[in-house]
């Protein structure tokens, strides 16, 4: 192979749309533009979600509904992922090594979700009144 001899693939370079250069191109006269109107003249285009002055479809809907950013920090756990781990002594930092939670977490609640038959200690991570119930059966305990 030599540097004169490379060529871009078959199809891959496609030569550009030149409007206005004759009745013979297809193109001339009014250039694929139709005839009058906003969008046939130059500097001829509006906003994106313009109606022609009629009130435009985001304005004439009701605004509804908030999403928390904070909501990225929060996550759950169930018993049945509590079952699962082999540490008694459960924290923030155990649940980010096993990868039950993304490390951005910074808060966790357990919900009951499944059963819990072992004993764990839940150190500053949340609960559910029926995990809370839960683990305090199986023998364990929830500090916040």
């Amino acid at each position: 192979m030599q540097l004169n001899s490379i060529k871009p693939a078959e199809g891959s370079k496609k030569s550009r749309r030149r409007v206005g250069r004759g009745i013979g191109s297809g193109l001339g006269k009014t250039a694929g533009r139709g005839h009058k109107g906003q969008k046939s003249r130059a500097g001829g285009f509006h906003k994106v979600g313009f109606e022609g002055g009629q009130m435009p479809l985001q304005r004439r809907l009701p605004k509804r509904g908030f999403k928390s950013a904070q909501l990225k920090f929060n996550d759950e756990v169930t018993l049945a992922d509590l079952q699962k781990l082999e540490a008694v002594e459960i924290d923030l930092l155990t649940l980010k090594a096993a990868g039950l939670v993304r490390d951005l977490v910074k808060q966790v609640k357990v919900i009951k979700t499944g059963e819990l038959t072992r004993k764990v200690a839940l150190k500053g991570i949340g609960a559910t009144a029926g995990a809370r119930a839960a683990i305090e059966a199986a023998g364990g305990s929830v500090a916040e």
